[in-house]
């Protein structure tokens, strides 16, 4: 079973005269204490075009030292990552490998360099002696493991590589203003921050294994999503396409990054791939124009698969989450019967079903033939006529279009006669409403201020609609409760009540909506939005 330890560190370069200050009486470090040595040996994997490495992600099979065993970091934040660590086998983890699946595709894990480290550590420790960081000097060695294949090197790179650095880790959850403190103190002492961002990347780029893999074909750096664009700011001279493609690219690799987060059941995880599956549909359907309809609308299909599959996961949490508010409102005198048992074996009952249906698609055919759609897609983008026109007219059309589209939703929905209707009308209208919010958001590059103030107010149309699904089925679920607490001989009046509050809630929504949405779809909003 593999687990998880948050790694915020600084590395700095050394060599081998260089010696530590005395960092004694820096912040709250009151000693340093020596913890002796270790010998380290490690074996990197990647793909033979280090797709991971050109990520910030480093695979390690490691001896040696008080964690031996397979290490995982994914990045989180500049001096910040995520060591997911199993046990000693052979080969890489299954369940560190699944991690990895969004990137590696099918694409076949390999020995890319080895190191070889001896460590000498210190531990920092407070007035108490609780230790505060280790601060670690190391000899390394690194020797290539293996040569990217299918092409010829038309000059015999290194195959080893020597040198010294020194790296200070904070211990548990400690403040980083101390790494900030003593890493002052050490570039005072004249010691220089590492131009490296690991120990592996100075290994590829010292035995040239770095500049080969660029040099190759097939799954290199530049070539993963998202590689090479831009910010999400947009340039005065873009065409309609580079601003559509860099959109797409941004929720392709959105997709790719939080595949990982997903499996690790990280909060908010699933809510951001799910928006970022819809986001993209949105983008496929919104901007026809740019981007050929008879290639991305299959793979428009296979989004919306996953965004549902995504969804019965994320769609339990924010209903549970809703329920328990409720409940929380309700008087203690209210509450009759096990009210909070009953909710909590009926969430814990569909999180363990969703959960593992979730993690059987990931792990699917289906989902790695999408994978590699979007990776093709952005490969060789579908791009129309109109892609090679200047974005702000391209855009501004999208965007009218889909409120356009909003619009006449919306004028059914409020004149839908009150009940099931109207709630199917105005749920209708909610997906009218995030597709035009996507598509300005999307334009914003093109389309600067308007654009955002423009999305901002589709946006509350959209949340003021979503609390009204929410309650609807809120209502639905409420009702299965109350039903299973009567047969079991409980009662349903606390889930009645509930029940009742959100019809009221929804009554209140209702009254709300045409004021909302009279003040977000005046004609000056879209007016501002033509160039």
């Amino acid at each position: 079973m593999a687990d998880t330890v948050r790694e915020i560190e600084r590395k700095y370069e050394a060599d081998k005269t260089t010696q530590l200050p005395d960092l004694a009486g820096v912040d709250a470090i009151a000693t340093v204490a020596e913890a002796g040595t270790e010998d380290l040996d490690a074996v990197y994997y990647d793909t033979a075009g280090l797709c991971l490495a050109a990520e910030g992600i480093t695979l390690r099979r490691r001896t040696g030292g008080k964690d031996a065993g397979w290490h995982l970091k994914l990045p989180v934040a500049p001096g910040v990552r995520d060591e997911v660590r199993a046990p000693l086998s052979d080969a890489p983890p299954p369940e560190l490998t699944a991690l990895l699946r969004s990137r590696l595709l099918d694409r076949e894990l390999v020995p890319v360099v080895r190191l070889r480290t001896h460590r000498t550590v210190q531990v920092l420790r407070d007035a108490q002696g609780a230790p505060l960081a280790e601060i670690a000097v190391d000899a390394v060695r690194a020797r290539r493991a293996a040569a990217p294949a299918g092409r010829k090197k038309a000059k015999p790179a290194p195959a080893k590589a020597r040198w010294h650095e020194i790296e200070v880790e904070l211990a548990g959850d400690g403040d980083p203003g101390l790494l900030d403190a003593v890493g002052r103190k050490l570039t005072a002492a004249g010691v220089r921050p590492a131009s490296a961002a690991s120990k592996l990347a100075r290994a590829l780029a010292e035995t040239g294994l770095r500049r080969e893999a660029s040099a190759g074909r097939g799954d290199g750096p530049d070539d993963r999503p998202g590689a090479g664009t831009a910010n999400g700011s947009g340039k005065r001279g873009d065409t309609a396409g580079d601003v559509v493609l860099r959109y797409v690219r941004e929720q392709v690799r959105a997709i790719i990054e939080l595949d990982p987060a997903v499996r690790r059941d990280l909060p908010e995880s699933v809510h951001r791939m799910r928006v970022a599956t819809r986001r993209l549909r949105s983008a496929f359907r919104s901007y026809t124009k740019v981007l050929d309809r008879g290639v991305t609308l299959p793979i428009g299909t296979e989004l919306k698969w996953l965004a549902g599959e995504l969804g019965v996961e994320r769609d339990r949490e924010v209903l549970t989450e809703r329920m328990r508010a409720g409940l929380a409102g309700v008087p203690r005198e209210l509450r009759l019967g096990p009210v909070d048992a009953r909710l909590r074996i009926w969430s814990e009952r569909r999180r363990t079903g969703a959960r593992g249906q979730l993690l059987a698609v990931l792990d699917g055919p289906r989902y790695l033939s999408l994978l590699k759609t979007l990776h093709a897609l952005l490969e060789a983008p579908p791009l129309r006529p109109a892609a090679a026109r200047p974005a702000p007219e391209v855009a501004a059309q999208a965007v009218l279009k889909d409120y356009r589209r909003l619009a006449g939703r919306m004028e059914a929905a409020l004149a839908a006669p009150a009940g099931q209707q109207r709630d199917e009308a105005l749920h209708g209208a909610r997906k009218a409403a995030k597709r035009t919010r996507y598509a300005a958001e999307a334009a914003r590059p093109a389309l600067g201020r308007p654009a955002k103030k423009f999305a901002r107010r589709i946006k509350r149309v959209q949340q003021l609609l979503g609390d009204h699904q929410d309650s609807v089925v809120a209502r639905a679920t409420l009702r299965e409760l109350a039903t299973q607490a009567q047969q079991a001989g409980e009662g349903g009046f606390t889930f009645g009540l509930l029940h009742g509050r959100e019809e009221a809630l929804a009554a209140d929504r209702e009254r709300a909506l045409p004021d909302v949405w009279r003040k977000a779809s005046r004609r000056k909003h879209r007016a501002a939005l033509r160039p």
